[in-house]
């Protein structure tokens, strides 16, 4: 367990829960998220598998390496794990959403038979901060008559492990959504996590299957790409983000000597004597 792999590197989650034969741990994922059980549980999926993994794609960080099913009961699925904040992931959800529910229809379909989609997305950073909730469910309700659900045909799901590391005591034996966070956790404890999988079938068989990825060494070192990939991308954002505060204190320093300069010209002080005590260049102290 010391050296567990990142559950939530999207490469090793799309090889654990998107390919064929991951059937039993992706119902039980989405059993857990969708909060069904009984004769409402998904009790069988049909896997997508639409992406070729390359050497290309795994090390491109902006490719999108989304799971993608479809219920026994027509629904379909589409799981995306994001660890970095682009900003966007409201619209970037939606647009993958339209794009599943598009591929869902065909010429001369009646739209009430198409499907409805299901998005799920698992974030690593804090979505929607001002609610504390680590799972947030968006449906289309009407504004002033919240009871009226305009269509069922869009469902999209957000989880968010940052929240989720926030929370006191976790109730991993009454809820099979915390039992799943915590397995992807790489921070849960080597204890915690022994439990959970002892605990749920789905979460076992997932454990088993990412054991096989990391006894396979093709997929190990595709698994450290992307690992790198996506840590190159932080780098350079951290490094943007340092750079571009460097610069926004240079120009606010040169702004405020600027008028400290102004107001010493007024008082009929030298621009000699202003440059010296700036550091702005005489020529700049003359345009002022």
């Amino acid at each position: 367990m010391k050296n567990r792999l990142n559950p939530l590197n999207d490469f090793l989650f799309l090889k654990v829960m998107g390919e064929k034969g991951d059937e039993e741990q992706l119902c039980a994922f989405l059993n857990a998220v969708l909060g069904r059980n009984g004769q409402n549980a998904v009790e069988s999926v049909e896997i997508i598998e639409n992406k070729t993994i390359t050497a290309e794609v795994v090390g491109d960080k902006s490719s999108i390496l989304d799971a993608r099913a479809r219920t026994a009961a027509g629904e379909r699925v589409n799981i995306e794990v994001q660890l970095r904040n682009l900003g966007n992931m409201d619209r970037r959800s939606l647009f993958y959403w339209s794009r599943e529910f598009s591929r869902g229809m065909e010429a001369g379909q009646d739209y009430r038979e198409t499907a409805k989609v299901i998005a799920i997305n698992i974030v690593n950073y804090e979505f929607q901060p001002e609610v504390a909730a680590f799972h947030l469910s968006f449906h289309i309700w009407e504004d002033k008559h919240r009871e009226v659900l305009l269509t069922d045909a869009l469902e999209i799901h957000f989880l968010d492990m940052v929240k989720f590391r926030r929370t006191g005591e976790r109730d991993i034996r009454g809820e099979p959504l915390q039992r799943w966070l915590t397995w992807f956790d790489r921070g849960s404890s080597e204890a915690l996590v022994e439990e959970v999988i002892k605990m749920d079938a789905g979460i076992r068989k997932a454990e088993e299957k990412m054991a096989n990825v990391s006894g396979d060494k093709e997929a190990l070192r595709a698994y450290q790409m992307r690992e790198m990939a996506l840590s190159d991308w932080t780098s350079g954002i951290n490094h943007a983000r340092e750079e571009g505060m460097r610069e926004g204190l240079q120009a606010g320093k040169r702004e405020g000597m600027q008028e400290i300069a102004v107001k010493m010209k007024k008082r009929g002080v030298s621009a000699g004597q202003i440059a010296e005590d700036t550091g702005l260049s005489v020529e700049d102290i003359a345009k002022l």
